[in-house]
Protein backbone atom coordinates (compact mmCIF):
# COMPACT_ATOMS: atom_id res chain seq x y z
CA UNK A 1 0.00 0.00 0.00
CA UNK A 2 2.67 2.62 1.31
CA UNK A 3 4.37 1.67 -2.14
CA UNK A 4 2.23 2.34 -4.07
CA UNK A 5 1.20 5.76 -2.53
CA UNK A 6 4.88 6.91 -2.84
CA UNK A 7 4.62 8.03 -6.83
CA UNK A 8 1.41 9.67 -6.55
CA UNK A 9 2.27 11.61 -3.74
CA UNK A 10 5.59 12.20 -5.46
CA UNK A 11 3.63 13.50 -8.87
CA UNK A 12 0.77 15.85 -6.72
CA UNK A 13 4.07 17.72 -5.50
CA UNK A 14 5.24 17.70 -8.63
CA UNK A 15 1.84 18.98 -10.26
CA UNK A 16 0.74 21.64 -7.58
CA UNK A 17 3.74 23.14 -5.79
CA UNK A 18 6.67 22.65 -8.06
CA UNK A 19 6.19 26.09 -9.07
CA UNK A 20 4.62 24.98 -11.87
CA UNK A 21 7.45 24.54 -13.82
CA UNK A 22 5.23 21.84 -16.69
CA UNK A 23 2.94 24.64 -17.54
CA UNK A 24 4.83 25.54 -20.86
CA UNK A 25 1.84 28.02 -21.77
CA UNK A 26 2.92 30.13 -18.73
CA UNK A 27 7.23 30.67 -19.73
CA UNK A 28 7.06 30.90 -23.54
CA UNK A 29 8.01 34.53 -24.09
CA UNK A 30 5.30 36.69 -24.86
CA UNK A 31 3.80 38.22 -28.32
CA UNK A 32 3.44 41.26 -27.47
CA UNK A 33 4.70 43.85 -30.49
CA UNK A 34 8.09 45.20 -29.77
CA UNK A 35 8.74 47.58 -32.69
CA UNK A 36 9.60 50.08 -29.99
CA UNK A 37 12.38 48.28 -28.12
CA UNK A 38 15.65 50.18 -28.96
CA UNK A 39 19.17 50.42 -27.08
CA UNK A 40 22.91 48.64 -27.86
CA UNK A 41 22.98 44.94 -27.60
CA UNK A 42 26.21 43.12 -28.07
CA UNK A 43 25.64 39.44 -28.93
CA UNK A 44 29.07 37.43 -28.12
CA UNK A 45 29.61 34.48 -29.58
CA UNK A 46 32.08 31.81 -28.04
CA UNK A 47 33.31 29.38 -31.08
CA UNK A 48 35.31 26.48 -31.05
CA UNK A 49 35.11 24.54 -34.49
CA UNK A 50 32.02 25.53 -35.37
CA UNK A 51 32.59 26.56 -39.20
CA UNK A 52 29.73 24.16 -39.87
CA UNK A 53 27.05 26.11 -38.36
CA UNK A 54 28.36 29.56 -37.02
CA UNK A 55 27.77 31.55 -40.25
CA UNK A 56 24.18 30.69 -40.13
CA UNK A 57 24.46 32.29 -36.04
CA UNK A 58 25.53 35.24 -37.34
CA UNK A 59 23.74 35.71 -40.70
CA UNK A 60 20.50 35.13 -38.16
CA UNK A 61 21.65 38.39 -35.95
CA UNK A 62 22.65 40.50 -39.09
CA UNK A 63 18.79 39.92 -39.99
CA UNK A 64 17.31 41.27 -36.77
CA UNK A 65 14.56 43.55 -37.28
CA UNK A 66 15.50 45.66 -33.90
CA UNK A 67 15.36 49.51 -33.80
CA UNK A 68 18.57 49.72 -31.60
CA UNK A 69 22.06 48.69 -32.50
CA UNK A 70 23.10 45.43 -32.52
CA UNK A 71 27.03 44.65 -32.46
CA UNK A 72 28.34 41.34 -33.13
CA UNK A 73 31.67 39.98 -31.27
CA UNK A 74 32.60 36.36 -32.51
CA UNK A 75 35.46 34.69 -30.15
CA UNK A 76 37.24 32.18 -31.87
CA UNK A 77 38.43 29.30 -29.16
CA UNK A 78 41.47 28.15 -30.80
CA UNK A 79 39.58 26.59 -33.52
CA UNK A 80 40.82 24.61 -36.35
CA UNK A 81 38.31 24.16 -38.75
CA UNK A 82 38.29 27.80 -40.22
CA UNK A 83 35.83 29.13 -38.15
CA UNK A 84 37.24 32.83 -37.92
CA UNK A 85 37.21 32.34 -41.62
CA UNK A 86 33.93 31.54 -42.29
CA UNK A 87 32.53 34.43 -40.08
CA UNK A 88 34.69 37.56 -41.57
CA UNK A 89 33.77 36.08 -45.25
CA UNK A 90 29.91 36.54 -44.25
CA UNK A 91 30.44 39.60 -42.76
CA UNK A 92 32.25 40.86 -45.96
CA UNK A 93 29.50 39.69 -48.31
CA UNK A 94 26.95 41.49 -46.62
CA UNK A 95 28.69 44.08 -46.17
CA UNK A 96 28.52 43.96 -42.19
CA UNK A 97 32.22 43.84 -41.22
CA UNK A 98 31.59 46.89 -39.20
CA UNK A 99 29.46 45.15 -37.20
CA UNK A 100 31.35 42.16 -37.07
CA UNK A 101 34.29 41.54 -34.64
CA UNK A 102 36.27 38.08 -35.01
CA UNK A 103 38.35 37.86 -32.04
CA UNK A 104 41.21 34.84 -32.84
CA UNK A 105 41.34 33.53 -28.95
CA UNK A 106 44.63 30.64 -27.90
CA UNK A 107 42.45 28.50 -25.55
CA UNK A 108 41.22 28.96 -22.28
CA UNK A 109 43.86 30.64 -19.17
CA UNK A 110 44.82 28.70 -16.65
CA UNK A 111 41.56 27.90 -14.21
CA UNK A 112 38.89 28.94 -16.86
CA UNK A 113 37.03 26.07 -18.85
CA UNK A 114 36.81 27.04 -22.18
CA UNK A 115 33.89 28.69 -23.29
CA UNK A 116 33.72 30.78 -20.50
CA UNK A 117 36.94 32.28 -20.85
CA UNK A 118 35.86 33.02 -24.24
CA UNK A 119 32.69 35.00 -22.95
CA UNK A 120 34.83 36.90 -21.44
CA UNK A 121 37.22 38.18 -24.14
CA UNK A 122 34.16 38.59 -25.36
CA UNK A 123 33.24 40.86 -22.75
CA UNK A 124 36.31 42.56 -22.40
CA UNK A 125 35.65 43.56 -26.28
CA UNK A 126 32.36 45.04 -25.71
CA UNK A 127 33.46 47.45 -23.10
CA UNK A 128 34.11 49.97 -25.97
CA UNK A 129 30.98 49.63 -27.48
CA UNK A 130 29.05 50.71 -24.16
CA UNK A 131 25.90 48.50 -24.38
CA UNK A 132 22.76 48.05 -22.81
CA UNK A 133 22.57 44.36 -22.45
CA UNK A 134 24.83 41.95 -23.78
CA UNK A 135 23.86 38.61 -25.62
CA UNK A 136 25.27 35.75 -24.86
CA UNK A 137 24.52 33.06 -27.58
CA UNK A 138 26.32 29.85 -28.79
CA UNK A 139 27.21 29.29 -32.17
CA UNK A 140 24.67 26.78 -33.18
CA UNK A 141 21.34 29.27 -32.43
CA UNK A 142 19.08 30.56 -34.96
CA UNK A 143 17.27 33.94 -34.31
CA UNK A 144 14.08 34.87 -36.24
CA UNK A 145 14.30 38.39 -37.09
CA UNK A 146 12.44 39.53 -34.20
CA UNK A 147 13.81 37.69 -31.22
CA UNK A 148 16.39 40.33 -29.79
CA UNK A 149 13.65 43.10 -30.05
CA UNK A 150 11.67 40.52 -28.19
CA UNK A 151 14.31 39.73 -25.58
CA UNK A 152 14.96 43.86 -25.36
CA UNK A 153 11.70 44.71 -24.67
CA UNK A 154 10.93 41.34 -22.39
CA UNK A 155 14.02 42.25 -20.22
CA UNK A 156 12.65 46.02 -19.89
CA UNK A 157 8.97 44.62 -19.27
CA UNK A 158 9.93 42.50 -16.45
CA UNK A 159 12.83 44.46 -15.33
CA UNK A 160 15.40 41.88 -15.56
CA UNK A 161 19.47 41.82 -15.32
CA UNK A 162 19.47 38.13 -17.01
CA UNK A 163 16.78 37.33 -19.40
CA UNK A 164 17.76 33.46 -20.84
CA UNK A 165 15.37 31.74 -22.94
CA UNK A 166 15.86 27.70 -23.60
CA UNK A 167 15.81 27.60 -27.37
CA UNK A 168 13.88 25.27 -29.36
CA UNK A 169 15.89 22.04 -29.69
CA UNK A 170 15.92 19.79 -32.80
CA UNK A 171 13.81 16.43 -32.67
CA UNK A 172 14.44 15.27 -36.50
CA UNK A 173 14.58 11.87 -35.62
CA UNK A 174 13.10 9.38 -33.29
CA UNK A 175 16.07 9.33 -30.54
CA UNK A 176 15.46 13.44 -30.08
CA UNK A 177 12.00 12.97 -30.15
CA UNK A 178 12.39 10.36 -27.63
CA UNK A 179 14.85 12.08 -25.41
CA UNK A 180 15.48 16.29 -26.00
CA UNK A 181 11.35 16.90 -25.04
CA UNK A 182 12.56 15.09 -21.90
CA UNK A 183 15.40 16.64 -21.34
CA UNK A 184 13.61 20.76 -21.39
CA UNK A 185 11.30 18.62 -19.02
CA UNK A 186 13.71 17.72 -16.58
CA UNK A 187 15.51 20.80 -16.51
CA UNK A 188 12.71 22.70 -15.94
CA UNK A 189 11.70 20.53 -13.01
CA UNK A 190 15.36 21.22 -11.96
CA UNK A 191 14.84 24.87 -11.98
CA UNK A 192 11.49 26.18 -12.19
CA UNK A 193 10.76 29.50 -13.70
CA UNK A 194 8.68 30.75 -11.36
CA UNK A 195 10.86 30.35 -8.13
CA UNK A 196 13.74 31.70 -10.49
CA UNK A 197 12.16 34.69 -10.94
CA UNK A 198 11.10 34.99 -7.29
CA UNK A 199 13.47 37.61 -5.79
CA UNK A 200 13.51 35.49 -2.12
CA UNK A 201 14.18 32.11 -3.31
CA UNK A 202 17.14 31.03 -3.71
CA UNK A 203 16.42 28.73 -6.92
CA UNK A 204 18.75 30.01 -10.29
CA UNK A 205 18.68 28.96 -13.69
CA UNK A 206 18.94 30.02 -16.89
CA UNK A 207 19.92 28.22 -20.89
CA UNK A 208 23.08 29.75 -21.91
CA UNK A 209 22.36 29.28 -25.38
CA UNK A 210 20.53 32.94 -24.91
CA UNK A 211 20.88 35.10 -22.69
CA UNK A 212 20.28 38.62 -21.85
CA UNK A 213 22.40 40.40 -19.41
CA UNK A 214 22.71 43.83 -18.31
CA UNK A 215 26.54 44.56 -17.92
CA UNK A 216 26.53 46.67 -14.91
CA UNK A 217 24.25 43.56 -13.14
CA UNK A 218 27.40 40.94 -14.57
CA UNK A 219 29.64 43.61 -12.86
CA UNK A 220 28.10 44.12 -9.19
CA UNK A 221 28.09 40.01 -9.46
CA UNK A 222 32.20 39.99 -10.18
CA UNK A 223 32.06 39.39 -13.84
CA UNK A 224 32.87 36.14 -15.57
CA UNK A 225 35.77 35.58 -13.15
CA UNK A 226 33.24 34.80 -10.89
CA UNK A 227 32.21 31.50 -12.76
CA UNK A 228 35.74 31.17 -14.48
CA UNK A 229 36.17 27.41 -13.25
CA UNK A 230 32.52 26.26 -13.73
CA UNK A 231 31.42 23.81 -17.22
CA UNK A 232 27.96 24.70 -15.91
CA UNK A 233 28.13 28.51 -16.73
CA UNK A 234 24.69 29.74 -17.69
CA UNK A 235 23.20 28.16 -14.10
CA UNK A 236 26.78 29.55 -12.29
CA UNK A 237 26.23 33.14 -13.56
CA UNK A 238 22.27 33.49 -12.81
CA UNK A 239 23.23 32.26 -9.50
CA UNK A 240 26.06 34.70 -9.17
CA UNK A 241 23.71 37.47 -10.40
CA UNK A 242 20.99 36.70 -8.38
CA UNK A 243 23.11 36.50 -4.99
CA UNK A 244 24.23 40.38 -5.80
CA UNK A 245 20.65 41.31 -5.74
CA UNK A 246 20.15 40.83 -9.55
CA UNK A 247 16.69 39.97 -11.42
CA UNK A 248 16.45 36.80 -13.07
CA UNK A 249 14.07 35.64 -15.87
CA UNK A 250 13.81 31.87 -17.55
CA UNK A 251 11.19 31.02 -20.12
CA UNK A 252 11.23 29.10 -23.67
CA UNK A 253 10.74 30.51 -27.08
CA UNK A 254 10.07 29.24 -30.42
CA UNK A 255 11.93 32.37 -31.79
CA UNK A 256 15.45 30.82 -31.67
CA UNK A 257 16.24 27.31 -32.70
CA UNK A 258 19.69 25.15 -32.17
CA UNK A 259 21.19 24.42 -35.84
CA UNK A 260 22.92 21.40 -34.12
CA UNK A 261 21.15 18.08 -34.41
CA UNK A 262 22.28 15.69 -31.89
CA UNK A 263 21.63 12.39 -34.41
CA UNK A 264 21.74 9.38 -32.33
CA UNK A 265 21.66 8.10 -28.89
CA UNK A 266 25.16 8.52 -28.06
CA UNK A 267 25.23 12.31 -28.95
CA UNK A 268 22.43 12.29 -26.11
CA UNK A 269 23.92 10.62 -24.13
CA UNK A 270 27.24 12.50 -23.97
CA UNK A 271 25.84 15.65 -23.97
CA UNK A 272 23.98 15.16 -20.45
CA UNK A 273 27.19 13.11 -19.46
CA UNK A 274 29.31 15.97 -19.79
CA UNK A 275 27.94 18.40 -16.74
CA UNK A 276 25.72 15.51 -14.97
CA UNK A 277 28.04 14.66 -12.06
CA UNK A 278 28.93 17.97 -11.67
CA UNK A 279 25.65 19.21 -11.25
CA UNK A 280 25.53 16.44 -8.27
CA UNK A 281 28.26 18.38 -6.99
CA UNK A 282 30.40 15.07 -7.52
CA UNK A 283 28.66 13.11 -4.26
CA UNK A 284 27.91 9.61 -4.65
CA UNK A 285 25.40 10.01 -2.17
CA UNK A 286 23.48 12.26 -4.35
CA UNK A 287 24.31 10.15 -6.63
CA UNK A 288 22.38 7.03 -5.82
CA UNK A 289 19.75 9.19 -4.15
CA UNK A 290 19.13 10.48 -7.86
CA UNK A 291 18.56 6.91 -9.19
CA UNK A 292 16.29 6.23 -6.25
CA UNK A 293 14.08 8.75 -6.96
CA UNK A 294 14.54 8.75 -10.88
CA UNK A 295 12.95 5.12 -9.84
CA UNK A 296 9.99 6.03 -7.62
CA UNK A 297 9.13 8.99 -9.64
CA UNK A 298 9.46 7.32 -13.35
CA UNK A 299 9.48 3.65 -13.05
CA UNK A 300 6.88 2.69 -10.20
CA UNK A 301 4.59 3.68 -11.68
CA UNK A 302 4.38 1.52 -15.16
CA UNK A 303 5.67 -1.20 -12.77
CA UNK A 304 2.45 -0.85 -10.39
CA UNK A 305 -0.25 -1.48 -13.31
CA UNK A 306 1.36 -4.98 -13.51
CA UNK A 307 1.59 -5.63 -9.78
CA UNK A 308 -1.88 -7.45 -9.66
CA UNK A 309 -3.19 -5.44 -6.68
CA UNK A 310 -6.25 -3.53 -6.91
CA UNK A 311 -4.12 -0.95 -4.89
CA UNK A 312 -1.10 -0.94 -6.86
CA UNK A 313 -2.93 -1.00 -9.90
CA UNK A 314 -4.75 2.17 -9.29
CA UNK A 315 -1.88 4.30 -7.47
CA UNK A 316 0.06 3.20 -11.10
CA UNK A 317 -2.68 4.59 -12.94
CA UNK A 318 -3.16 7.84 -10.84
CA UNK A 319 0.49 8.44 -10.95
CA UNK A 320 0.78 7.58 -14.25
CA UNK A 321 -2.06 9.86 -15.51
CA UNK A 322 -0.37 12.49 -13.31
CA UNK A 323 2.87 12.19 -15.19
CA UNK A 324 1.14 12.55 -18.29
CA UNK A 325 -0.47 15.65 -17.15
CA UNK A 326 2.65 17.33 -16.47
CA UNK A 327 4.48 16.02 -19.43
CA UNK A 328 1.64 17.11 -22.20
CA UNK A 329 2.82 20.37 -22.80
CA UNK A 330 6.36 19.74 -23.56
CA UNK A 331 5.11 17.42 -26.00
CA UNK A 332 2.90 20.27 -27.51
CA UNK A 333 5.61 22.64 -27.79
CA UNK A 334 7.59 20.72 -29.92
CA UNK A 335 4.72 20.10 -31.46
CA UNK A 336 4.90 16.07 -31.17
CA UNK A 337 2.13 13.12 -31.38
CA UNK A 338 0.52 13.03 -28.14
CA UNK A 339 1.66 9.24 -27.70
CA UNK A 340 5.45 10.64 -27.28
CA UNK A 341 3.92 11.20 -23.71
CA UNK A 342 3.95 7.65 -22.87
CA UNK A 343 8.25 7.42 -23.71
CA UNK A 344 8.88 9.66 -20.46
CA UNK A 345 9.52 6.81 -17.88
CA UNK A 346 11.74 5.04 -20.38
CA UNK A 347 13.44 8.45 -21.34
CA UNK A 348 13.90 8.54 -17.30
CA UNK A 349 16.19 5.61 -17.25
CA UNK A 350 18.17 6.78 -20.32
CA UNK A 351 19.48 10.04 -18.14
CA UNK A 352 19.69 7.77 -15.15
CA UNK A 353 22.20 5.98 -17.27
CA UNK A 354 24.02 8.67 -18.76
CA UNK A 355 24.02 10.48 -15.30
CA UNK A 356 26.11 7.25 -14.28
CA UNK A 357 28.48 7.34 -17.30
CA UNK A 358 29.43 10.91 -16.22
CA UNK A 359 30.47 10.20 -12.52
CA UNK A 360 32.44 7.33 -14.24
CA UNK A 361 33.89 9.60 -16.18
CA UNK A 362 35.03 11.97 -14.05
CA UNK A 363 36.29 8.62 -11.85
CA UNK A 364 39.13 7.92 -14.84
CA UNK A 365 40.02 11.66 -15.38
CA UNK A 366 37.92 12.32 -18.07
CA UNK A 367 35.37 14.91 -17.05
CA UNK A 368 33.70 17.29 -18.41
CA UNK A 369 34.05 15.98 -22.63
CA UNK A 370 33.51 18.78 -24.55
CA UNK A 371 35.71 19.72 -28.06
CA UNK A 372 38.11 17.65 -26.95
CA UNK A 373 38.82 18.90 -23.60
CA UNK A 374 38.12 17.37 -20.43
CA UNK A 375 36.90 20.31 -17.95
CA UNK A 376 35.49 18.34 -15.06
CA UNK A 377 38.43 17.10 -13.07
CA UNK A 378 39.14 15.77 -9.31
CA UNK A 379 41.13 18.54 -7.70
CA UNK A 380 40.10 21.59 -9.38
Amino acid sequence: MYLALLPVLIWLYLVLARGGFWRVGHLLATDAAATDAVGRVVAIIPARNEASVVGRAVQSLLAQQFAGELHIVVVDDASTDGTSDVVRTLAAQADASDRVTVIRGTGPEPGWSGKVCAMARGVAAASALQSDYLLFTDADIHHEADNVAHLVADARRLDSDLLSLMVELTVSNAAERWLIPAFVFFFLKLYPPPWIARAGAATAGAAGGCMLVRPQALARSGGLAAVRSQIIDDCSLARSIKRSGGRVALGLTHRARSLRPYGSLRDIGQMIARTAFNQLRHSWLLLIATQLGLIATYLLPPLLLFSGSRVGVTGGAVACALMCLCYAPMVRFYRLNPLWMLTLPAAAVFYAGATVYSAWQYQRGRGGQWKGRAQDLQGQ
